[in-house]
């Protein structure tokens, strides 16, 4: 890369301007210029009801993510389908949203955001609301649409973050990304909530996916009226962007040599690997736990029971909150202090987080309460890292690059993580249905044996998280170097030219 420096002087004072090439964009940098209060040129006031908008959005991403499994066993009945056909409805999903991050990475470091971000919201609305009038014998619509689905996501999901690093940096950038990242435990939770109240209010699962896009309409409207376009790098102090010929594969190989975001991709897979079995699959567990108890009969017959997607929701609200407030607090506590507290506090929370979902399992066949409350504070504790990881990738990526280090976490953490890990469980669930196929404790006994899998992939996390560790500090120093215009000697040579 080359960085040219040019100083100019007059007779009042010297001005200089500071041009910085990183492969997918040419920033200028003004140090003189104060005109504004803020280095985006956008109010503090919009700014904070733009991340409210873009945290609405997410909480209705994440509701609809996580609906069908507050119904699924109501889908199983009505569809007559097998566990591992019941996990491909979350595996489409997640395929086209990770296939699909990387392009939309790739639009949103080099086109206008906003626009990418109303188009994708379109789709979403459409095959969310086009998902639920699957007949009985098109089981395959489902599956189409809820691809679909991903599509939309794909285009906010990779974007949206990355409008709020624009906007803010330092704490307040923090607090802002921690308010963002909390709607993903709470629209999760609140997805099962919806979805069992409505399918029991209604005796019908299929109204459970039409409020959704009802709620989304209005995000939709929010989103074309009241979300900016920030500057890329402007909240770093960029006051002006050109776009410029650039190459993708010199993005690519930028983040490839930056060993904390692959270290800490490789945590987030982890995670998601963890998350995505837990969520898709908890309630349908905890369902057969309390029939092999005794407590509940059999389902055989569409609606089911949904009150443990009631419970599960709420519990994941409740602790979703209180685990990313928390994780928030501590990093800022020790961030000062210790350079490489944040993926720290992510591994502690991998670490602790897999023995709690581990005696959970054990003990769901003995007592629904103390299930609960083990699954409470494994989730507590793997909520610490949701606003963190944001953060970390925030921070040693420079700005021209975030789009693309997103779509690229995106796709390795979803490719390896949970578009396969809902899927895998029903799969290993059914390939053990044969050895005792007429006994309904075994429908219990089957899923518990292949949700064992998750503590020891958590296990995994907090240690590549460990060793985000031992390179964080290194390279959040090269990035920051990057935007402000110094060599790191690494990555970067310099030319400069003194007028």
């Amino acid at each position: 890369m080359d960085m040219e420096e040019i100083v100019s002087s007059d007779q009042h004072r010297p001005i200089t301007h500071l041009r910085v090439h990183y492969g997918s964009m040419s920033c200028k940098k003004t140090d003189g210029d104060t005109s504004s209060t803020q280095p985006t040129g956008i109010s503090q006031r919009r700014s904070y009801i733009a991340v409210a908008v873009l945290c609405y959005i997410n909480l209705l991403n994440y509701m609809d993510r996580y609906t069908i499994a507050g119904v699924l066993l109501s889908i199983q009945k009505y569809f007559l389908i097998s566990d591992s056909t019941s996990g491909l409805l979350q595996t489409v999903f997640i395929c086209s949203f990770m296939f699909l991050a990387p392009v939309f990475g790739y639009l949103g470091d080099r086109y206008d955001r906003k626009y990418i971000m109303i188009a994708g919201l379109i789709v979403w609305l459409v095959t969310t609301l086009g998902s639920s009038f699957a007949g009985r014998e098109h089981f395959w619509v489902l599956v189409l649409t809820r691809a679909l689905v991903g599509t939309g996501e794909a285009s906010y999901s990779t974007i949206a973050p990355t409008i709020i690093g624009d906007l803010f940096t330092g704490t307040k950038r923090t607090l802002m990304i921690s308010f963002f990242y909390i709607f993903i435990p709470v629209g999760s939770g609140l997805g099962y909530i919806m979805g069992a109240t409505i399918a029991s209010a209604t005796g019908d699962w299929r109204w459970a996916l039409r409020v959704n896009p009802a709620l989304g309409a209005l995000g939709l409207l929010l989103l074309v009226f009241l979300i900016p376009n920030p500057p890329r790098g402007a909240a770093d102090g960029y006051t002006e962007t050109t776009m410029e010929n650039t190459s993708y594969i010199e993005d690519i190989k930028y983040l490839l040599k930056n060993r904390s975001f692959v270290w800490s991709s490789f945590g987030v897979t982890a995670m998601a690997f963890v998350t995505g079995a837990l969520a898709f699959w908890t309630p349908t567990f905890l369902s057969r736990a309390q029939v092999t108890q005794g407590l509940r009969e059999p389902c055989d017959v569409e609606p089911c029971d949904p009150s443990d997607s009631f419970i599960f929701g709420i519990i994941t609200v409740v602790t979703g909150i209180v685990g990313v407030f928390l994780g928030s607090f501590i990093s800022k506590m020790l961030r000062d202090r210790v350079s490489n507290a944040d993926p720290l506090i992510c591994a502690v929370g991998m670490l602790s987080s897999s023995p709690c979902f581990y005696i959970a399992v054990i003990l769901a066949s003995k007592s629904i309460p103390v299930t609960y409350t083990f699954i409470a504070i494994g989730e507590t504790l793997l909520s610490l890292n949701w606003a963190i990881l944001a953060d970390i990738l925030l921070y040693v990526v420079v700005p021209t690059r975030r789009a693309t280090a997103e779509a690229l976490q995106i796709l390795i953490c979803h490719l390896l993580g949970d578009a396969g890990s809902p899927y895998l469980i029903g799969l290993i669930s059914d390939a053990l249905h044969k050895y005792n196929p007429d006994s309904p404790s075994w429908e219990f006994r089957r899923l518990e044996y292949s949700v064992y899998i998750c503590p020891f992939v958590g296990t995994l996390g907090g240690l590549f998280f460990l060793m985000t560790s031992l390179y964080i500090k290194e390279d959040r120093k090269a990035a920051e170097m990057l935007v402000s215009g110094q060599s790191t000697g690494q990555q970067t040579t310099s030319r400069v030219t003194a007028n």
